[in-house]
């Protein structure tokens, strides 16, 4: 199956009227810590959700995700019990159907996503906001060699990863305090006109 939203059939019209984050960005940038800490910041707004990721590797305490074996994955995902999915680094991830939903209920879901998928995404929903989350290239590296799960394979495989572009909505670059990144994510989450900072688009946009 292709990557991407996998519940619709040719001819519907886009899920709204709910707004679909996609917080994208390199291996290292730090999308789950400020995802977490928004989520954290957000507690008690029901009209924002943090769906958790499937992924087919162990769980951390770093992740909102929860973990499958691959045929457990396959199995799902031929049952149609993702929203989206999709593979990097070996690894297969998904999104829950539920998401669905709540876009449907006019709620408003986030997400760490692949920039492959972003395309496809933008195709199926009508309210999509992209959030880049960046950092420069020796940063990204420091991070990810402390992270050091085997799960991630060769470090350089995964710095040196080539993804289509795609114009993000809102650039955060992640180097100054985590709390300040996290409000500035939350900022965006919950401003409808967000739109991108007049900021180059790094050219190391590398990311699962």
């Amino acid at each position: 199956m292709s990557e991407g939203p996998s519940q619709l059939n040719h001819g519907e019209r886009p899920i709204g009227p709910g707004r679909f984050i996609l917080v994208v960005g390199p291996s290292g940038a730090g999308k789950d810590t400020l995802i977490r800490l928004a989520q954290a910041a957000s507690e008690g707004n029901a009209n924002i959700v943090f769906p958790q990721r499937i992924v087919t590797r162990d769980a951390s305490l770093s992740e909102n995700n929860s973990p499958m074996s691959p045929g457990q994955f396959f199995a799902a995902r031929a049952r149609g019990d993702f929203a989206v999915q999709w593979e990097a680094h070996g690894l297969h991830y998904g999104l829950p159907r539920s998401i669905i939903d709540e876009i449907r209920a006019g709620r408003t879901v986030v997400a760490n996503v692949s920039r492959t998928i972003i395309e496809s995404v933008r195709h199926v929903f009508a309210n999509v906001t992209v959030i880049l989350v960046t950092a420069p290239p020796d940063v990204l590296a420091g991070r990810v060699a402390v992270r050091a799960r085997a799960s991630d394979g060769p470090l350089a495989a995964r710095l040196r990863r080539d993804i289509p572009s795609a114009a993000p909505d809102h650039i955060i670059n992640n180097t100054g305090g985590v709390e300040e990144h996290a409000s500035e994510l939350l900022h965006a989450i919950e401003d409808r006109g967000a739109r991108a900072e007049s900021k180059p688009t790094p050219s190391n946009e590398r990311s699962s």
